[in-house]
């Protein structure tokens, strides 16, 4: 057995906990109302996590959909090394960079108003 054929089975099976926590994490935000895991940064939720929780479900569910999918190609299709460690690849960084983008924008301090300044206050 060679390094590469060791990778190919780690990616592979490494799929199928990637998608069940995925998918399970779109099914708390969407069935469950559960939004403790929405737009994390640091470990902490935004002051309104219900706000962006669609987004963060959606982000979920399909990157969920895309890794079952390409699972079923794998066993179902005999799809190709390349082409399905490309998708799945692709899918997991996409994934991380949305999850990144979403929990800065819920946690950004461009969009608050500042408290005004005391009077006599020239800090």
């Amino acid at each position: 057995m060679t390094i590469s054929v060791a990778i190919t089975w780690i990616l592979f099976l490494g799929l199928f906990p990637i998608a069940f926590f995925w998918l399970r994490r779109a099914w708390r935000i969407l069935f469950k109302r559960d939004f403790s895991e929405v737009a994390l940064k640091g470990g902490v939720p935004p002051a309104k996590p219900e706000k962006y929780a669609p987004y963060t479900a959606a982000i979920n569910l399909v990157a969920g959909g895309v890794a079952v999918a390409v699972i079923l190609m794998i066993v179902i299709g005999g799809v190709a090394y390349d082409i399905w460690s490309a998708i799945a690849g692709s899918t997991i960084w996409m994934k991380f960079f949305a999850d990144y983008i979403v929990s800065r924008n819920a946690h950004a301090s461009w969009g608050k108003k500042k408290a005004p300044a005391a009077p006599g206050d020239r800090g």
